[in-house]
C-alpha cells in the first residue's frame, strides 16, 4: 500500500519506528516529517498529508503527535478528508471498516511503539466494508460537500 506518515517533533520517534516496521512488511511509504527534533507545529504537518492523500498522491496517511487530537481535528479540516484518531485495536479496525477513514492519527504520549505498530496493521488490514456503514459514509461526505460549497459561493 503506498502510504504517507507525518509528525511534528513529538511524534518523530514513533513516526521513525513506524516507518521502519511499515516499510519492513512491504508497503511504499514517504516520510512527511519532522525529521529532528526542532519544533514543529503539527497543524502544518496534518495539513500536507491530508491534502496529499486528498489528492490522490497516497492512499492513506498515518499522522502522530502528542496526544493524536490535534493531528486528528486539522486533517479533518481538509475538504474529502476522514480522519481518526485510534488508541486500540478496534477502533483501529473500524476507522477503515465503517468510516473509510484515509487517516488515522496516534498519540506518541499516550501509545507505545509496540502498541502503535498492533493500531496501525489492524488499520491497513481493514476496508471500507460498504454494507449498513455506506449510507453513513454518504452523510458524512454530504456535509462535507454542502459545507465545502458554502466556502466557494
Amino acid at each position: 500500500m503506498r502510504l504517507i506518515v507525518g509528525s511534528d517533533h513529538f511524534g518523530r520517534p514513533l513516526k521513525d519506528a513506524l516507518l521502519v516496521h511499515l516499510r519492513a512488511q512491504g508497503h511504499d511509504v514517504d516520510d512527511a516529517g519532522a525529521n529532528s527534533d526542532d519544533p514543529v507545529d503539527y497543524p502544518d504537518v496534518a495539513q500536507a498529508v491530508a491534502e496529499d492523500v486528498a489528492g490522490g498522491g497516497h492512499e492513506r496517511g498515518i499522522l502522530v503527535c502528542g496526544t493524536g487530537i490535534g493531528m486528528a481535528i486539522t486533517a479533518n479540516k481538509v475538504p474529502g478528508i476522514r480522519a481518526a484518531q485510534i488508541a486500540d485495536p478496534y477502533s483501529a479496525e473500524r476507522a477503515a471498516k465503517s468510516n473509510d477513514a484515509q487517516i488515522v492519527t496516534l498519540g506518541a504520549q499516550t501509545v507505545g511503539v509496540e502498541t502503535a505498530k498492533l493500531l496501525v496493521d489492524a488499520y491497513l488490514r481493514s476496508e471500507d466494508a460498504g454494507g449498513r456503514s455506506a449510507p453513513k459514509v454518504a452523510k458524512m461526505i454530504a456535509v462535507d460537500e454542502l459545507y465545502r460549497s458554502r466556502r466557494n459561493g
